[in-house]
């Protein structure tokens, strides 16, 4: 009964050969780069506290009327066993929603 099943099998891996190409000329057509690493925002990271906060920097807001700006500051440190072995998860995010109205 093996011979039934090969054109399924043919056809997923096409499938999934496309689905790869797509995504890696997808990729290359965005003039995606691979990113960089920020000391100051690796220090940044390791300064935050842990759990969710949110705030509004009441400097900016009386310097720039106009401009409306909020932080959110996440941080999570667990430890995790998993098959006789030690996992530390350590996961941080930075984030600024700046909005600026413009007058016409």
């Amino acid at each position: 009964m093996p011979l039934p099943l090969a054109p399924i099998l043919v056809r997923l891996g096409v499938a999934a050969l496309a689905g790869y190409a797509a995504g890696r000329i997808s990729r290359r057509a965005a003039g995606l780069h691979p990113g960089r690493t920020d000391q100051r925002a690796e220090d940044a990271l390791d300064e935050l506290d842990e759990g969710l906060s949110f705030h509004s920097p009441a400097d900016r807001c009386r310097s720039e009327p106009e401009t409306r700006q909020s932080n959110a500051a996440f941080r999570l440190r667990r430890t995790f066993g998993f098959r006789g072995r030690q996992w530390d998860v350590d996961a941080g995010l930075i984030a600024r929603l700046r909005l600026k109205q413009r007058l016409p």
